[in-house]
């Protein structure tokens, strides 16, 4: 997932949103369900359904600004300003959680440590648009001081997993830039991010998350102590995103890539990926439902997504690609989990 759409028509958006709640609009996900069928959490169900209430975190924003307001007709169009219209830590360079590198603990291997085997090509299991110059993005309002969007990612801490111990490390610019620009300037990887080139490219497309409100948090994901891949959390219902499907308020977006050659083919986006939604789903309470957007073209991340408890909602056309809407709801994984058990 590189960057989403920065670079919306705010004329469409603001027609979009003024559409008959009964008729489709363009670019949105086809109603599988009916509002009559409510799920045993006495919700709309997991069908999706299209449902043009704006969040109000997102009403919020606008409301504290005016400028904003009146060039954005709905949501995700104004202000679209980062990687996927999210951004991340108010801290560009500090973020919580554990650090990877020279502050590790002990038998942890820092970005810079990786070997010769693990700056190959990875696997993209979502992808975002190119960010707007900085100079062109209007400024959004900051989040008040004493919210999370995310719940505090970087205090989520590790997770078992049937190939290690995994957590997510909020990333940190002087840190990771090189690792990450490494990975990105992959082939394979760059024929979906499309974000090869000098680490400036990289950089930017961090920066533009970190310097924003924390709606969306750029983590590398350590296994075993060895830093391997790339993930983007970010609130997919204040996203750009949510003017292509019916979001619900709090909907948790991820993005991943597999950084190293070594550990692709091996199975390990599907346990990872399960696993990261899992700890969304545990860590957001609030959170009812994770989704995801790989291109449709990228079988392999689709299939991963699949074996990992994504169900297939529909074909989505987002600016720069036709997308798979992949969701992973949280009545559904509970009710599996009561089965299993």
């Amino acid at each position: 997932m590189p960057p989403p759409d920065a670079s919306t028509d705010a004329d469409a958006a603001a027609a979009a949103a003024a559409a008959p709640r009964a008729g489709a609009r363009s670019g949105s996900v086809p109603a599988a369900g009916s509002p009559d069928r409510p799920d045993a959490a006495g919700g709309p169900g997991n069908a999706d359904t299209l449902d043009l209430r704006l969040p109000d975190e997102f009403l919020a924003l606008f409301a504290a600004d005016p400028e904003a307001a009146g060039t954005a007709g709905t949501a995700g169009t104004a202000g679209t300003a980062t990687t996927a219209g999210t951004v991340g830590t108010a801290d560009g360079e500090q973020n919580t959680g554990e650090p990877v590198g020279e502050e590790q603990g002990p038998g942890e291997q820092g970005p810079g440590e990786q070997g010769s085997g693990e700056q190959g090509s990875g696997e993209q299991h979502g992808r975002r648009e190119h960010p707007a110059p900085r100079g062109t993005r209007p400024a959004r309002p900051p989040a008040p001081a004493d919210e999370d969007l995310l719940d505090r990612v970087g205090d989520w801490g590790q997770t078992a997993t049937a190939v290690g111990a995994f957590h997510l490390v909020p990333v940190r610019l002087n840190r990771d830039v090189p690792l990450i620009s490494r990975w990105m300037n992959d082939p394979a990887v760059a024929a979906f991010w499309e974000l090869a080139g000098p680490e400036t490219v990289t950089e930017e497309h961090l920066r533009a998350q970190l310097d924003g409100d924390g709606r969306s948090i750029p983590c590398l994901g350590v296994l075993n102590g060895t830093p391997m891949s790339y993930w983007e959390i970010y609130r997919a219902d204040l996203d750009p995103l949510a003017r292509h499907y019916p979001a619900r308020p709090h909907d948790t977006g991820i993005h991943l890539l597999i950084g190293g050659v070594a550990h692709r083919g091996r199975g390990l986006g599907t346990v990872l990926l399960r696993a990261v939604s899992d700890l969304v789903l545990d860590r957001r309470p609030s959170c009812a439902r994770v989704v995801a957007e790989p291109d449709l073209r990228n079988t392999p991340s689709v299939s991963a997504f699949l074996s990992a408890g994504f169900r297939f909602s529909a074909e989505v056309e987002l600016p720069d690609k036709k997308a798979a809407l992949m969701v992973r709801d949280r009545a559904l994984r509970d009710l599996l989990q009561r089965r299993h058990f």
